[in-house]
This record gives structure tokens, C-alpha cells and sequence, in this order.
């Protein structure tokens, strides 16, 4: 399996920093609210918006999270606010807004199902708190989805971490994630853990999650925009492309608009 597209680190580091700082300029906002998941997506996002000089509120919103996600998030917390007075943090803790939350609605479903919707329930609430910090500081929403979970395999929350402002990093592939937070000097126990998504309350990863490594969601997406002949795929090959195609295909619901039943000329 070969891939990939590479990037200028710096030159993009400085594209997207000034994209940053335009665009509040021309919205009118004091800066950024981002929620730290301790993931490289949303340390990567962070440091971005840290370097426009402007207003960056970092959000801890743990609903049963688990301890390492949380000593990473926090690790990273502390060294970005050493490196940028522009930076603050608040933590909300959302585990019992959650469980009040179960409380008020019927859970006697099928388990994955149920899970699945709690899941994505947690990533809504979080939405909905970042929309509040944003609200009363005069911010916007820095969404944190990568290209991959964006456009390729649609691997977020519609209305949750799908639910953002503006998105500065939807244009990477998650390797060129990788790359811009080493050169932005991410901590190492970010950039060598295994990427979660933290909404299941353990250490569950995305592999496991998605059935392949982002890695080989990279090489699917490449093969595609290459029109890369699939009979000259390896059985791993094939079994990736499968993967990539299904996923992409039954979540179109979340990158395409939101259907409008148009009334022409009746």
C-alpha cells in the first residue's frame, strides 16, 4: 500500500494561521473556543488558533472519560498556555448532565444501537456547551475534523463535532495531521497515542472502530481521487477499499446539505 501526499509544514502552518486570523477579522469575534479531546486532531487545531494571537478558550468536557484522554488533553492545556498568554482553559464536566440526560428518555433498545446513540448523544452535548462558551465570549466554534473523517469516511457527529463554525484542518489527510504537530511540537503522548474518539468511556480506538488504520483510509481515498484500478489490489487492498467505499457511501447523509423539497411550479 503506498501513499501520500506530503506538506510544506511551515508554509501551511502559516497559511492556515492567517486564514485564521481573516476570518475572525472579517466575522468580527474575539478568537476561538475549541474542545480538547486529548487527540492530535484538536491539539493540532488548538495551536493553530493559539498562534493568531487572538482570544483561544480551550474546553474540557469529560462525560466518563477515560484518565488518559484526560492527562493528555490536560498535558497539552498546560503547555500551550505556557507558550501563548492568549490561551485559557475552563473545564465543564458533563457526566451528570449525561446521566440526567438517560434518565428522561426510554434506553430498553437493542444494546449497539443504544450505545451508538449515546455515543453520539455525548458528542452533542459538547457541542452544545462549546456553542455556549462561544456565545458569551464572542467566539467561534474551531471545528477539528481532519480529511479523512470529514470527506472520506464521514467519522464524526452530525450536529456534534460535526457542528462548528470553521474548519482549519478539513483540508489535511490525518498523516499530514501528524506531521504539522510534530513541527508544532505537540506532546509525544498525544502524538504517539493510538487516535479515540472518546465517546464510548474507554480506550476504544478508531482502527477498531473503522476496521482500518487512517493510514490505509488515506491510501482508500488517494486510490479513489487517482482512479486507481482495483483489480490490481492486494486482498488487504481490496478488503481497505471495501471498507473506505461503504462508509463513504452510507454517510453522505453528513457531508452532503441537508435535503430541501423544493416547490417549483405546482
Amino acid at each position: 500500500m503506498t501513499k501520500k501526499n506530503t506538506i510544506l509544514v511551515e508554509e501551511v502552518n502559516n497559511h492556515i494561521v492567517n486564514w485564521l486570523k481573516t476570518y475572525a477579522s472579517n466575522a468580527n469575534v474575539n478568537g476561538f473556543v475549541i474542545g480538547i479531546s486529548g487527540g492530535v486532531d484538536s491539539a493540532l487545531t488548538s495551536t493553530l488558533c493559539a498562534q493568531t494571537g487572538l482570544q483561544v478558550l480551550c474546553v474540557e468536557m469529560p462525560i466518563h472519560q477515560h484518565k488518559d484522554h484526560v492527562s493528555r488533553g490536560r498535558e497539552h492545556i498546560e503547555q500551550l498556555k505556557k507558550r501563548f498568554p492568549n490561551v485559557s482553559n475552563i473545564e465543564t464536566d458533563l457526566t451528570p448532565v449525561f446521566e440526567n440526560f438517560k434518565n428522561q428518555v426510554p434506553t430498553e433498545f437493542d444494546d449497539a444501537k443504544l450505545q451508538l446513540t449515546l455515543a453520539n448523544t455525548r458528542a452533542r452535548l459538547r457541542m452544545t456547551t462549546l456553542y455556549y462558551h462561544a456565545g458569551v465570549h464572542g467566539l467561534l466554534v474551531a471545528g477539528t475534523g481532519n480529511k479523512v473523517e470529514d470527506f472520506g469516511v464521514g467519522f464524526y457527529t452530525k450536529y456534534g463535532d460535526g457542528g462548528v463554525d470553521i474548519s482549519p484542518i478539513a483540508d489535511l489527510m490525518k498523516s499530514e495531521v501528524f506531521a504539522l504537530a510534530s513541527f508544532l511540537k505537540v506532546p509525544d503522548s498525544i502524538l504517539n497515542a493510538q487516535p479515540s474518539d472518546g465517546l464510548f468511556g474507554d480506550e476504544k480506538t478508531d482502527e477498531q472502530q473503522l476496521g482500518a488504520s487512517y493510514d490505509e483510509l488515506e491510501w482508500a481515498m488517494l486510490a479513489v481521487e487517482n482512479k486507481l484500478a482495483t483489480e490490481n489490489f492486494s486482498d488487504r487492498e481490496k478488503k481497505v477499499f471495501e471498507i473506505y467505499s461503504r462508509l463513504n457511501r452510507i454517510n453522505q447523509h453528513k457531508m452532503n446539505s441537508i435535503p430541501v423539497c423544493k416547490i417549483n411550479n405546482l
